[in-house]
This record gives structure tokens, sequence and C-alpha cells, in this order.
């Protein structure tokens, strides 16, 4: 049987950040095995191995939603957006859900600067505003370059795994490579936007585009 494995290191300046979440990655599939060592306030390792099966999508999307919680202790915000008086940190999903309670659960009981992390499902992309992280389905490919465009100055973290999501103006792009879950950064795209994303960030990524 094939295995899946996924390999994350970082550290935050900010938090001692877990990774996955507090464990809660491994509670939605059983056959999704989490390590996890954390040694002097640094990150250490966490593996991830998904079982291909009937559940290899659900585990595929379980990695996801680790990833964008972990993505917002990684990125700073522009004045205008981290003074928002709001007490929710959300995460927005734009489209078709292919999450569903995955995303809930593992940002149940979460927090980032002092914010309660959330989950909120949009239909059109001027609520994006609101939220801090917008993972957009691949079901608005068609209507993607209208939604970017009305974010453009909103200083939303955008996130995809639709194709050329980074050619087309996105932020972080989701890639299978040898059947693991890894990320690329269009860091241009960010800068525009006035988000910081840290050096850390950076140095996991599978490529980081640094040119328009």
């Amino acid at each position: 049987m094939e295995t899946v494995t996924y390999t994350m290191k970082l550290h935050s300046d900010k938090d001692s950040a877990q990774w996955p979440p507090r464990g809660r990655v491994s509670q939605h599939c059983p056959s999704l095995l989490v390590r996890l060592m954390v040694v002097a306030s640094v990150w250490a390792l966490a593996g991830v191995s998904i079982l291909h099966s009937q559940q290899s999508k659900p585990a595929e999307y379980e990695v996801k939603a680790a990833y964008l919680y972990n993505f917002g202790r990684f990125v700073e915000w522009p004045a205008k957006v981290a003074s928002d008086k709001s007490d929710s940190f959300r995460i927005c999903v734009l489209g078709q859900d292919p999450f569903g309670r995955i995303l809930d659960e593992a940002l149940s009981g979460e927090t980032i600067d002092g914010k309660h992390v959330v989950a909120k499902r949009i239909t059109k992309s001027s609520e994006a505003v609101d939220c801090r992280i917008l993972f957009i389905s691949s079901s608005e490919e068609k209507r993607l370059n209208d939604t970017l465009m009305a974010i453009d100055k909103a200083g939303v973290l955008t996130v995809s795994d639709i194709p050329e999501f980074l050619q087309r103006g996105g932020m972080i792009q989701f890639v299978l490579d040898s059947n693991r879950v890894r990320f690329e950064i269009n860091l241009i795209a960010a800068q525009n936007a006035s988000l910081t994303l840290s050096s850390e960030l950076l140095k996991v990524a599978k490529a980081v585009r640094k040119r328009s």
C-alpha cells in the first residue's frame, strides 16, 4: 500500500505554535498518524502519513486545514487589519467546501494573536474583506481573476489548490509533490497586499516566487 508522507519544521518568533494544531488533525481520520516533538521552544519534527484508501481525500484536507491554521501564525497583517476590534480570526472558504467539518474541528479552541480562530464559509468575494485567510475552492476557478481583484487591497492572505494560482495573482498554492502536500508562495502578491511572511515560512515552501 502506498504511503504519503508530509514533514514540516518551523520556528515562530511569536509563539511556540504546535504542528499540527494540538493533535486535532489526527482525530478526524484513523489512517492519519501524527508524531510531534517540541524541543526548547522550537517546532521540531512533525510527520504525517496518509494511507491511500477511501479516506485519502479527507486526510489530504486535514493536512491542508492544519496548514491554514499555521499560516496564520507566520504572517503579519497590515496595521489596519491587525487593529481590527473583532475577537475572531476568520479563516474563510469561498465556494464549494472541500473540508467539511475537518476545518471546524481543527480550529476549535485555537487562538492567533489573542483572537479565537473560526472557520467561515462564504459565497461572494465581497464577503472576504472580513477574513484574514481565504481559501479559494476549485469551484471558483472561472471567477478567480474577479475574486482576486475584489480583495486586492483588503490585506487577505489568499490560498488555493487551483492550478497556476500563483501565476494568476494568488499568494499561496497547495501542490502535491511525490504525493506530499506542500505549498508554493507568490511573495510579490503578498507584499502588494502589505502582508509580511515569516522567513521561516519561506524556508519550508517548495518554491517562492519573488519576481512578477
